[in-house]
């Protein structure tokens, strides 16, 4: 797979930070209504982006948010695709959807693609975001899963040298965040790099079931045999972060804004990088829902979001990168700062995209954090 890069991001000399007034009301496919938004926790709680969006097209955003993919994917199964018109799957799970038609197609002539960073939106159709021939998900983020650590315990650390092993060292007692689900795929890929579990960088775990399980046993064993490290575990980005600033961790497997805000927000003492084996990269995208009442107001608010300027002010506010084209040209000072800081030469190249889930990968993995979570 062909991997992008955002050092572009480093030519860019302007940012801004008021609320965009590129699109106007006559822009928009609808001008009156409303949209039912259901997203991630922390999209929008810290931005103007919907308050701009109903200002420029008079179009009320009713918003509901979650914490976890199978939130919003349980949430909308029950719910039989009806009762939001615009949702934020992560796109390795797009085929959760599709066996259960939640989603619609993507209709290309109302939504204006031109927006989307072209070499991203080409790359996530072998990763997800497409079904039988046809477009469902649209990439609107992406960032990684991580380290964040804190310096004063860890010092000369940098990113792009920090190890996943340093989260299992022997003198650091409860002192790691970990995510069940995820922690296995950060220890796959330091097992697989110092030679102790072959995984082909973790991608045996989708190989097949045969060859998954093996690499599940194999990381649960080493997780157990280091199970005094974890001082909390964590499912969200609030929990996350209380696992630092309450639980007494000082480093931990996370998502980039956990370590990234930390930093901003609490203590210039906390860093986030990528480790030397490989940072884990995910895409979330933007996607209908089959039943989606207000197809309009829907497609509306998908262009208005892959603006530049909105993809800057969303970038700014969350520690997310945009995937709308020229985003990078109104970012702040302040968050290309923290992208160098997380992603120096060499680092993105080293990343581990999500894979599509399969049905035995998903299955063995929630036996296998069942196995953590109650050992």
């Amino acid at each position: 797979m062909t991997r992008f890069s955002r050092r572009d991001i480093m030519k860019a000399g302007a940012f801004a930070l008021a609320a965009p007034a590129v699109l106007r009301a006559h822009d928009a496919l609808a001008s009156s209504g409303s949209v039912a938004v259901y997203a991630w926790g922390d999209y929008f709680d810290k931005n103007t982006i919907l308050a701009d969006f109903t200002n420029a097209t008079g179009i009320k955003v009713n918003l509901s948010t979650y914490g976890s993919n199978e939130e919003a994917e349980n949430k909308l199964r029950a719910a039989g695709g009806k009762g939001f018109d615009i949702l934020f799957p992560s796109v390795d799970t797009g085929p959760n959807y599709y066996k259960d038609n939640l989603l619609q197609p993507i209709d290309e002539a109302k939504f204006k693609s031109a927006q989307v960073i072209p070499s991203i939106y080409r790359n996530s159709l072998t990763l997800g975001a497409a079904h039988r021939g046809k477009r469902f998900l649209v990439p609107f983020d992406w960032g990684t899963e991580g380290i964040t650590w804190d310096s004063t315990k860890f010092p000369g650390k940098v990113s792009g040298d920090i190890s996943y092993g340093d989260m299992w060292l022997a003198d650091h007692p409860k002192q790691t965040a970990i995510r069940q689900k995820s922690v296995f795929n950060g220890v796959a890929l330091y097992l697989d790099a110092n030679g102790t579990l072959k995984s082909n960088r973790g991608l045996d775990l989708y190989k097949s079931e045969a060859e998954s399980r093996r690499v599940f046993e194999g990381c649960l064993k080493f997780i157990l045999e280091h199970k005094g490290n974890i001082g909390a575990y964590w499912n969200n980005a609030t929990e996350a972060t209380a696992a630092f600033t309450d639980a007494g961790c000082t480093i931990g497997q996370t998502w980039d804004t956990t370590g990234i805000l930390l930093g901003r927000k609490t203590s210039p003492n906390w860093k986030y990088g990528m480790p030397k084996e490989g940072g884990l990269a995910w895409t979330d995208t933007l996607a209908i829902p089959s039943g989606a009442a207000n197809l309009e107001q829907a497609y509306a608010f998908a262009n208005f979001l892959y603006q530049p300027e909105v993809g800057a002010l969303f970038a700014n506010t969350t520690g997310y990168n945009s995937c709308a084209v020229k985003a990078e040209n109104y970012l702040s000072a302040e968050a290309r700062s923290a992208f160098e800081a997380a992603y120096p030469a060499g680092t993105i190249d080293n990343l581990f995209w999500w894979p599509m889930q399969t049905d035995f990968y998903a299955k063995l993995r929630s036996e296998f954090v069942e196995k953590l979570t109650n050992s």
